[in-house]
C-alpha cells in the first residue's frame, strides 16, 4: 500500500496524485455537493448575507433567526419533536455524552459504536447478545440508574440499519437510545430523513439522534433530535451556551437547497443501482439498502483498484491501532462511465482471483 495521499483540492469524483488523474470512490461526500456549482452558488450567496463565521453564543442578546427556522425544518424532516444544531457532528455526540455523565445514568455501547459517542473508557460490546445480557442484569440490580445505549445507526457492518435486529431483542422500553446517524441523515429514507422514524417505531424509553450534517447535506454543522423537554434541557446547559454555533450561512443554505438535495439523492440511488446491476460479486461486500458505502476486507482488491487508477477509502480508523476500514463509496457526482468502469474493474479482479 502506498503512503497516504496528499492533494491540493477537495477530493471529488477525480483526484490528482503525482500529476496523474485517479477516479475517487472514497470519502463521505455522498451527494457530491461540495464541488457542485449550484450548491456553491447558494452557499456563496448566503456567506455574503451572513458573513463567513458567527462566533457568538446562541444565548446572546442578539440572535439570528435562521437557526430556529432550520431546526424546525430538520425536526419536520426527520419526524422528531425538536431539533438542535451545533457546529459539528462530533460536538453533538460529545454534548449528549457529557449531558448524561451523571450518577443517574449507566452507559452501554453497542458493537462498532463511533468514538464521537465516547465520554469514558467504556468499550463497546462485541456482540448484541453480550449487550442484551449486560443490560438486563443492570436493570435487575440497578433499577434506579437508567441505562443509556449508544450506537451508530449505520456502522458499515450491515447489522444495524435498516432492520436493527440486534436492537429488537433488547429491553428498549427501559433504555434511553442515543444513535449517531451521521452516515444516514440526508441520504437514506424517502426524503433523506435518516433513521429516526425507524428507531422511534421500536419503542425505546427515549430516543435521541445526533449526527453530522456534513455527509448528507454538505455543510459544516451537527444536529441533535429529541423530545421537546430534552431539547430545552440541552439548551439550558453551559456546554450549549458556551459553544459557538454552526455558521448561519450554512444553516440558510441547508433550507434553500432542499430541491437540490432531492435531485442529488435520486442521482445517487441511480448510481448505486447501476453499480449493483453491473457488478457480479455482491457477496464480497457488506451492502445496505439505498446506502452508497460498500464495505469489504480484501487488501488485494484495494491494491488492484489503485493499479487501475481507482482510489477508495482504506485506512486504520479511528486510530492507527484499529482495524483496517476499506469501503467503496459511490456518490451522486460520479458519471455513468465512472460507475461502469468501477464495476468492470471489480469484476475483473474477482474473475482472476475467485
Amino acid at each position: 500500500m502506498r503512503a497516504p495521499y496528499t492533494i491540493d483540492t477537495f477530493p471529488g469524483r477525480q483526484i490528482i496524485i503525482d500529476d496523474q488523474y485517479y477516479r475517487y470512490f472514497g470519502g463521505t461526500a455522498y451527494l457530491g455537493l461540495q464541488l457542485d456549482a449550484s450548491f456553491q452558488e447558494i452557499l456563496i450567496k448566503n456567506i455574503k448575507k451572513y458573513g463567513t463565521n458567527y462566533g457568538a453564543s446562541r444565548k446572546s442578546n442578539i440572535q439570528i433567526k435562521i437557526y430556529e427556522e432550520v431546526e424546525a425544518y430538520l425536526a419536520q424532516l426527520t419526524g422528531s419533536p425538536r431539533g438542535l444544531t451545533l457546529s459539528s457532528g462530533y460536538l453533538a455526540g460529545q454534548f449528549v455524552c457529557q449531558y448524561f455523565s451523571t450518577k443517574d445514568y449507566a452507559f452501554f455501547y453497542a458493537p462498532n459504536a463511533h468514538s464521537a459517542l465516547y465520554q469514558s473508557s467504556i468499550k463497546p460490546f462485541t456482540t448484541f447478545t453480550a449487550l442484551n445480557i449486560a443490560l438486563r442484569e443492570h436493570l435487575n440490580t440497578n433499577p434506579h440508574k437508567t441505562p443509556v445505549l449508544f450506537l451508530d445507526s449505520i456502522d458499515f457492518s450491515g447489522f444495524n440499519y435498516p432492520a436493527f435486529e440486534g436492537l429488537k431483542a433488547l429491553p428498549l422500553d427501559q433504555v434511553i437510545v442515543v444513535a449517531d446517524d451521521s452516515h444516514g441523515i440526508g441520504v437514506v429514507g424517502t426524503k433523506g430523513e435518516g433513521v429516526y422514524p425507524i428507531l422511534v417505531a421500536l419503542g425505546p424509553k427515549e430516543l435521541i439522534v445526533c449526527c453530522s450534517l456534513g455527509k448528507g447535506f454538505g455543510i459544516q454543522a451537527g444536529a441533535i433530535f429529541s423530545t421537546q423537554i430534552r431539547n430545552e434541557q440541552f439548551k439550558n446547559t453551559a456546554f450549549y451556551g458556551g459553544a459557538s454555533p454552526a455558521s448561519p450561512s450554512a444553516m440558510a443554505s441547508l433550507v434553500e437547497a432542499a430541491s437540490l438535495y432531492e435531485e442529488k439523492r435520486k442521482k445517487l440511488r441511480s448510481n448505486i443501482a447501476l453499480f449493483l446491476s453491473n457488478v457480479k460479486y455482491h457477496g464480497k461486500f457488506s451492502i445496505m439498502p439505498e446506502h452508497p458505502a460498500l464495505s469489504y476486507s480484501n487488501k488485494g482488491l484495494t491494491q488492484y483498484l489503485e493499479q487501475k487508477k481507482i482510489v477508495v477509502t482504506s485506512f486504520n480508523y479511528p486510530e492507527k491501532d484499529a482495524g483496517l476500514m476499506s469501503k467503496i463509496i459511490i456518490s451522486a457526482a460520479h458519471t455513468s462511465e465512472d460507475i461502469q468502469f468501477l464495476a468492470s474493474t471489480v469484476n475483473t479482479y474477482f474473475d482472476t482471483t475467485h
